[in-house]
C-alpha cells in the first residue's frame, strides 16, 4: 500500500490558479495534477547514460594549404566557399 503524506507549498497566485482551471478542464483534481507534475520532473532527472564520441578515423593529407596561416579561418572560410 502506498502512503500518503499531507504536505504545504507556498505556491504562487498566478501559478495556482493557471493549475486549478487546467485540473477543471480536465475533470481532474489538483492533487493528480501536482502528482503527475513531480513525476515528470523527477523522471527528467534520471540519470542517462554519458554521451560517447565513435571512434572517427583521422584524415589523411599534409596539412594546410601553402599560404594559410594556422587559425586564419576568414582565408579558410573563403576558399571552403569558393570565394578564393
Amino acid at each position: 500500500m502506498v502512503g500518503h503524506m499531507k504536505t504545504t507549498v507556498e505556491i504562487a497566485d498566478s501559478l495556482l490558479e493557471s493549475a486549478k482551471r487546467r485540473a477543471a478542464e480536465e475533470h481532474r483534481t489538483m492533487k493528480e495534477l501536482l502528482e503527475e507534475g513531480l513525476r515528470r520532473v523527477l523522471a527528467d532527472e534520471e540519470p542517462r547514460k554519458p554521451f560517447k564520441l565513435r571512434h572517427v578515423p583521422p584524415v589523411q593529407g599534409e596539412g594546410l594549404q601553402p599560404g594559410i596561416r594556422e587559425g586564419d579561418w576568414e582565408t579558410i572560410r573563403d576558399i571552403s566557399y569558393g570565394l578564393k
